[in-house]
Protein backbone atom coordinates (compact mmCIF):
# COMPACT_ATOMS: atom_id res chain seq x y z
CA UNK A 1 0.00 0.00 0.00
CA UNK A 2 2.79 2.44 0.89
CA UNK A 3 4.57 1.67 -2.40
CA UNK A 4 1.40 2.42 -4.40
CA UNK A 5 1.00 5.75 -2.61
CA UNK A 6 4.61 6.66 -3.45
CA UNK A 7 3.96 5.86 -7.17
CA UNK A 8 0.84 8.05 -7.18
CA UNK A 9 2.83 10.84 -5.48
CA UNK A 10 5.54 10.58 -8.16
CA UNK A 11 2.98 10.72 -10.95
CA UNK A 12 1.37 13.77 -9.36
CA UNK A 13 4.77 15.46 -9.08
CA UNK A 14 5.59 14.45 -12.70
CA UNK A 15 2.59 16.24 -14.27
CA UNK A 16 3.80 19.82 -13.75
CA UNK A 17 7.34 18.78 -14.70
CA UNK A 18 6.13 17.36 -18.03
CA UNK A 19 4.14 20.54 -18.69
CA UNK A 20 7.16 22.71 -18.01
CA UNK A 21 9.30 20.59 -20.32
CA UNK A 22 6.66 20.83 -23.05
CA UNK A 23 6.54 24.60 -22.76
CA UNK A 24 10.32 24.81 -22.88
CA UNK A 25 10.44 22.57 -25.95
CA UNK A 26 7.76 24.68 -27.69
CA UNK A 27 9.62 27.91 -26.90
CA UNK A 28 12.87 26.39 -28.18
CA UNK A 29 11.24 25.37 -31.45
CA UNK A 30 9.84 28.89 -31.89
CA UNK A 31 13.26 30.42 -31.30
CA UNK A 32 14.83 28.04 -33.81
CA UNK A 33 12.20 28.94 -36.37
CA UNK A 34 12.61 32.72 -36.04
CA UNK A 35 15.86 33.08 -38.00
CA UNK A 36 14.32 31.04 -40.83
CA UNK A 37 11.27 33.31 -40.92
CA UNK A 38 13.35 36.47 -40.89
CA UNK A 39 15.67 35.22 -43.64
CA UNK A 40 12.89 34.17 -46.03
CA UNK A 41 12.87 36.15 -49.30
CA UNK A 42 10.58 39.11 -49.75
CA UNK A 43 7.62 38.88 -52.09
CA UNK A 44 8.47 40.00 -55.65
CA UNK A 45 7.25 43.39 -56.79
CA UNK A 46 4.43 43.15 -59.34
CA UNK A 47 5.33 44.19 -62.87
CA UNK A 48 3.57 45.80 -65.81
CA UNK A 49 4.17 45.25 -69.51
CA UNK A 50 3.75 48.21 -71.87
CA UNK A 51 3.11 47.07 -75.43
CA UNK A 52 4.50 48.54 -78.61
CA UNK A 53 2.84 50.41 -81.44
CA UNK A 54 -0.02 48.57 -83.14
CA UNK A 55 -0.41 46.12 -80.27
CA UNK A 56 -2.95 45.74 -77.45
CA UNK A 57 -3.16 43.69 -74.28
CA UNK A 58 -5.89 41.38 -75.54
CA UNK A 59 -3.65 40.15 -78.36
CA UNK A 60 -2.41 36.59 -77.85
CA UNK A 61 1.30 37.39 -78.23
CA UNK A 62 1.51 40.05 -75.53
CA UNK A 63 -0.79 38.03 -73.24
CA UNK A 64 1.48 35.00 -73.54
CA UNK A 65 4.60 37.14 -73.02
CA UNK A 66 3.17 38.53 -69.76
CA UNK A 67 2.01 35.11 -68.53
CA UNK A 68 5.38 33.47 -69.21
CA UNK A 69 7.26 36.21 -67.36
CA UNK A 70 4.89 35.87 -64.41
CA UNK A 71 5.28 32.09 -64.29
CA UNK A 72 9.08 32.27 -64.52
CA UNK A 73 9.52 35.00 -61.91
CA UNK A 74 6.69 34.24 -59.49
CA UNK A 75 5.68 37.90 -59.73
CA UNK A 76 2.21 39.22 -60.46
CA UNK A 77 2.17 40.62 -64.00
CA UNK A 78 -0.20 43.04 -65.75
CA UNK A 79 -0.28 44.16 -69.36
CA UNK A 80 -1.45 47.78 -69.44
CA UNK A 81 -2.95 49.12 -72.66
CA UNK A 82 -2.75 52.69 -73.87
CA UNK A 83 -6.35 53.83 -74.17
CA UNK A 84 -7.91 51.84 -77.01
CA UNK A 85 -4.79 49.79 -77.56
CA UNK A 86 -3.40 49.66 -81.10
CA UNK A 87 -5.42 52.64 -82.40
CA UNK A 88 -4.32 55.04 -79.68
CA UNK A 89 -0.76 53.73 -79.87
CA UNK A 90 -0.61 55.07 -83.43
CA UNK A 91 -2.67 58.24 -83.29
CA UNK A 92 -2.52 59.63 -79.74
CA UNK A 93 0.26 62.03 -78.77
CA UNK A 94 2.93 60.28 -76.72
CA UNK A 95 2.65 62.63 -73.76
CA UNK A 96 -1.07 61.86 -73.57
CA UNK A 97 -0.32 58.14 -73.79
CA UNK A 98 2.11 58.49 -70.90
CA UNK A 99 -0.50 60.43 -68.90
CA UNK A 100 -3.01 57.59 -69.48
CA UNK A 101 -0.56 54.98 -68.19
CA UNK A 102 0.39 57.25 -65.27
CA UNK A 103 -3.26 57.42 -64.23
CA UNK A 104 -3.69 53.66 -64.57
CA UNK A 105 -0.68 52.78 -62.40
CA UNK A 106 -1.80 55.28 -59.75
CA UNK A 107 -5.18 53.53 -59.61
CA UNK A 108 -3.75 50.01 -59.17
CA UNK A 109 -3.50 49.34 -55.41
CA UNK A 110 -1.16 46.37 -55.94
CA UNK A 111 1.50 48.69 -57.42
CA UNK A 112 1.59 51.29 -54.67
CA UNK A 113 4.56 49.86 -52.76
CA UNK A 114 6.66 49.62 -55.91
CA UNK A 115 6.67 47.79 -59.21
CA UNK A 116 8.80 46.85 -62.22
CA UNK A 117 8.25 47.77 -65.88
CA UNK A 118 8.94 45.77 -69.02
CA UNK A 119 8.60 48.01 -72.06
CA UNK A 120 8.40 46.81 -75.65
CA UNK A 121 9.51 49.16 -78.44
CA UNK A 122 7.39 52.34 -78.24
CA UNK A 123 6.13 51.08 -74.88
CA UNK A 124 9.66 51.64 -73.55
CA UNK A 125 9.31 55.34 -74.36
CA UNK A 126 6.00 55.51 -72.51
CA UNK A 127 7.60 53.68 -69.59
CA UNK A 128 10.42 56.17 -69.37
CA UNK A 129 7.99 59.10 -69.51
CA UNK A 130 6.04 57.56 -66.61
CA UNK A 131 9.26 57.13 -64.62
CA UNK A 132 10.46 60.69 -65.28
CA UNK A 133 7.18 62.61 -65.18
CA UNK A 134 4.29 60.77 -63.47
CA UNK A 135 3.03 62.91 -60.55
CA UNK A 136 2.41 60.96 -57.39
CA UNK A 137 2.94 57.67 -59.17
CA UNK A 138 4.16 54.57 -57.32
CA UNK A 139 7.93 54.00 -57.40
CA UNK A 140 9.52 51.94 -60.17
CA UNK A 141 12.18 49.46 -59.02
CA UNK A 142 13.58 47.92 -62.23
CA UNK A 143 12.96 48.86 -65.86
CA UNK A 144 13.68 46.45 -68.72
CA UNK A 145 13.51 47.99 -72.20
CA UNK A 146 13.25 45.79 -75.30
CA UNK A 147 14.00 47.54 -78.59
CA UNK A 148 13.11 51.01 -77.37
CA UNK A 149 13.92 53.93 -79.74
CA UNK A 150 15.46 55.90 -76.88
CA UNK A 151 17.70 58.15 -78.97
CA UNK A 152 15.12 58.47 -81.76
CA UNK A 153 14.73 56.93 -85.20
CA UNK A 154 15.93 58.50 -88.44
CA UNK A 155 13.91 56.68 -91.12
CA UNK A 156 10.62 55.00 -91.88
CA UNK A 157 10.46 51.47 -90.39
CA UNK A 158 10.41 48.48 -92.74
CA UNK A 159 11.24 50.56 -95.82
CA UNK A 160 13.06 48.13 -98.13
CA UNK A 161 12.65 49.55 -101.67
CA UNK A 162 15.39 52.17 -101.76
CA UNK A 163 13.86 54.48 -104.39
CA UNK A 164 10.57 54.45 -102.49
CA UNK A 165 12.39 54.91 -99.19
CA UNK A 166 14.04 58.09 -100.44
CA UNK A 167 10.65 59.47 -101.48
CA UNK A 168 8.93 58.54 -98.23
CA UNK A 169 11.75 59.87 -96.09
CA UNK A 170 11.74 63.11 -98.10
CA UNK A 171 8.03 63.52 -97.36
CA UNK A 172 8.59 62.61 -93.71
CA UNK A 173 11.45 65.08 -93.55
CA UNK A 174 9.25 67.84 -94.89
CA UNK A 175 6.14 67.36 -92.74
CA UNK A 176 7.09 65.33 -89.66
CA UNK A 177 7.82 68.37 -87.52
CA UNK A 178 4.56 70.17 -88.31
CA UNK A 179 2.07 70.51 -85.48
CA UNK A 180 -0.65 68.45 -87.15
CA UNK A 181 1.65 65.46 -87.66
CA UNK A 182 3.16 65.73 -84.19
CA UNK A 183 -0.27 65.83 -82.58
CA UNK A 184 -1.82 62.96 -84.52
CA UNK A 185 0.94 60.48 -85.39
CA UNK A 186 2.60 59.07 -82.28
CA UNK A 187 5.93 57.88 -83.81
CA UNK A 188 6.61 61.40 -85.06
CA UNK A 189 7.41 62.22 -81.44
CA UNK A 190 10.68 60.30 -81.64
CA UNK A 191 11.70 60.76 -85.28
CA UNK A 192 15.03 62.57 -85.14
CA UNK A 193 16.53 63.30 -88.56
CA UNK A 194 20.24 64.03 -87.98
CA UNK A 195 20.38 66.58 -90.81
CA UNK A 196 17.26 68.42 -89.58
CA UNK A 197 18.09 68.99 -85.94
CA UNK A 198 17.01 72.63 -85.76
CA UNK A 199 13.54 71.67 -87.01
CA UNK A 200 13.52 68.65 -84.71
CA UNK A 201 14.22 70.75 -81.62
CA UNK A 202 11.67 73.36 -82.64
CA UNK A 203 8.87 71.05 -83.77
CA UNK A 204 9.07 67.95 -81.57
CA UNK A 205 7.69 68.13 -78.06
CA UNK A 206 8.17 64.56 -76.82
CA UNK A 207 11.69 63.17 -77.32
CA UNK A 208 13.63 66.40 -76.70
CA UNK A 209 11.80 66.76 -73.39
CA UNK A 210 12.13 63.07 -72.47
CA UNK A 211 15.89 63.15 -73.11
CA UNK A 212 16.40 66.59 -71.53
CA UNK A 213 17.98 67.79 -74.77
CA UNK A 214 17.03 71.47 -74.66
CA UNK A 215 19.59 73.29 -72.53
CA UNK A 216 17.36 76.22 -71.59
CA UNK A 217 14.57 73.93 -70.34
CA UNK A 218 16.65 71.07 -68.96
CA UNK A 219 15.06 69.67 -65.79
CA UNK A 220 17.25 68.07 -63.14
CA UNK A 221 14.28 66.22 -61.69
CA UNK A 222 13.99 64.00 -64.78
CA UNK A 223 17.58 62.91 -64.20
CA UNK A 224 17.02 62.29 -60.50
CA UNK A 225 13.90 60.21 -61.09
CA UNK A 226 15.44 57.97 -63.77
CA UNK A 227 18.66 57.51 -61.82
CA UNK A 228 16.64 56.46 -58.75
CA UNK A 229 15.92 53.13 -60.50
CA UNK A 230 17.48 50.09 -58.90
CA UNK A 231 18.44 48.87 -62.39
CA UNK A 232 17.91 49.74 -66.06
CA UNK A 233 18.35 47.04 -68.71
CA UNK A 234 18.56 48.08 -72.37
CA UNK A 235 18.06 45.28 -74.90
CA UNK A 236 19.02 45.77 -78.55
CA UNK A 237 18.19 43.45 -81.46
CA UNK A 238 21.20 43.37 -83.76
CA UNK A 239 19.23 42.67 -86.97
CA UNK A 240 16.49 45.18 -86.17
CA UNK A 241 14.79 46.56 -89.31
CA UNK A 242 12.19 48.56 -87.39
CA UNK A 243 14.60 50.93 -85.67
CA UNK A 244 17.04 53.06 -87.66
CA UNK A 245 19.63 52.67 -86.30
CA UNK A 246 19.21 49.56 -84.07
CA UNK A 247 21.73 51.10 -81.63
CA UNK A 248 19.08 53.62 -80.55
CA UNK A 249 17.88 50.88 -78.18
CA UNK A 250 21.17 51.50 -76.33
CA UNK A 251 20.93 55.31 -76.67
CA UNK A 252 23.43 55.14 -79.55
CA UNK A 253 22.80 57.44 -82.52
CA UNK A 254 24.19 59.12 -85.60
CA UNK A 255 26.58 61.99 -85.11
CA UNK A 256 24.95 65.37 -85.73
CA UNK A 257 24.37 66.11 -89.43
CA UNK A 258 25.66 62.66 -90.40
CA UNK A 259 22.65 60.60 -91.53
CA UNK A 260 23.78 57.10 -92.47
CA UNK A 261 27.35 57.57 -91.30
CA UNK A 262 29.04 56.98 -87.97
CA UNK A 263 26.88 55.81 -85.10
CA UNK A 264 28.05 57.04 -81.73
CA UNK A 265 27.81 54.56 -78.86
CA UNK A 266 25.86 55.80 -75.87
CA UNK A 267 28.91 56.81 -73.85
CA UNK A 268 30.12 59.10 -76.65
CA UNK A 269 26.88 61.07 -76.93
CA UNK A 270 26.32 64.39 -75.19
CA UNK A 271 23.29 62.88 -73.45
CA UNK A 272 25.59 60.45 -71.64
CA UNK A 273 28.70 62.62 -71.23
CA UNK A 274 26.71 65.52 -69.77
CA UNK A 275 24.39 63.11 -67.95
CA UNK A 276 21.17 64.81 -69.05
CA UNK A 277 18.87 62.05 -67.76
CA UNK A 278 21.13 60.12 -65.37
CA UNK A 279 22.34 57.42 -67.76
CA UNK A 280 25.96 57.96 -66.75
CA UNK A 281 24.97 58.01 -63.08
CA UNK A 282 23.27 54.63 -63.42
CA UNK A 283 26.21 53.23 -65.39
CA UNK A 284 28.84 54.29 -62.86
CA UNK A 285 26.73 52.83 -60.05
CA UNK A 286 26.60 49.45 -61.82
CA UNK A 287 22.86 49.84 -62.40
CA UNK A 288 22.86 49.85 -66.21
CA UNK A 289 23.06 46.81 -68.51
CA UNK A 290 23.47 46.73 -72.29
CA UNK A 291 22.22 43.44 -73.75
CA UNK A 292 22.31 42.42 -77.43
CA UNK A 293 20.07 39.73 -78.90
CA UNK A 294 20.53 38.38 -82.43
CA UNK A 295 17.54 38.67 -84.71
CA UNK A 296 14.90 41.18 -85.71
CA UNK A 297 12.83 43.59 -83.64
CA UNK A 298 11.45 42.00 -80.44
CA UNK A 299 12.46 38.48 -81.51
CA UNK A 300 13.16 36.96 -78.11
CA UNK A 301 13.17 33.37 -76.90
CA UNK A 302 11.96 32.07 -73.55
CA UNK A 303 15.55 31.24 -72.65
CA UNK A 304 16.58 34.85 -73.28
CA UNK A 305 13.59 36.03 -71.25
CA UNK A 306 14.62 33.80 -68.36
CA UNK A 307 18.26 34.88 -68.51
CA UNK A 308 17.88 38.64 -69.04
CA UNK A 309 14.42 39.77 -67.90
CA UNK A 310 13.31 37.43 -65.12
CA UNK A 311 16.29 38.27 -62.81
CA UNK A 312 14.89 41.81 -62.60
CA UNK A 313 11.38 40.63 -61.71
CA UNK A 314 12.15 38.26 -58.82
CA UNK A 315 12.06 39.35 -55.20
CA UNK A 316 14.81 41.81 -54.19
CA UNK A 317 16.84 41.63 -51.02
CA UNK A 318 15.62 43.67 -48.09
CA UNK A 319 18.72 45.88 -48.09
CA UNK A 320 18.45 46.77 -51.79
CA UNK A 321 14.74 47.48 -51.39
CA UNK A 322 15.36 49.89 -48.52
CA UNK A 323 18.24 51.67 -50.30
CA UNK A 324 16.19 52.08 -53.45
CA UNK A 325 13.09 53.35 -51.61
CA UNK A 326 15.17 55.98 -49.80
CA UNK A 327 16.57 57.11 -53.16
CA UNK A 328 13.13 57.34 -54.73
CA UNK A 329 11.58 59.34 -51.91
CA UNK A 330 14.46 61.82 -51.94
CA UNK A 331 13.44 62.91 -55.45
CA UNK A 332 10.60 65.30 -56.17
CA UNK A 333 7.42 64.36 -58.06
CA UNK A 334 6.71 65.92 -61.43
CA UNK A 335 3.50 66.89 -63.25
CA UNK A 336 2.74 66.33 -66.88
Amino acid sequence: MEAMQQQRSCRRRGIPLFSVLSLLLFALLRLCALPHIQASPLKPFPFIVLHGIGDQCKNEGIMKFTEVLSEMSGAEGHCVSVGNGWRDSYFTHLEKQAAIICQKVREKPELQDGYNIVGLSQGSMIARAVIEWCPGGPPVYNFVSLGGPHAGIAAVPLCVVMSLCRLINAVIGRFVYTQIVQNHLAPSGYIKIPTELSRYYKGTSFLPRLNNEIAMSRNEIYKKRLSSLNHLTLIMFTEDVILTPPQTAWFGYYANNDFGGEILPANETDLYKEDWIGLQTLDKAGKLSFVAFPGNHLSISETEMEDHIVPFLVAPSESSRVTWMDSFHSNAQMDF
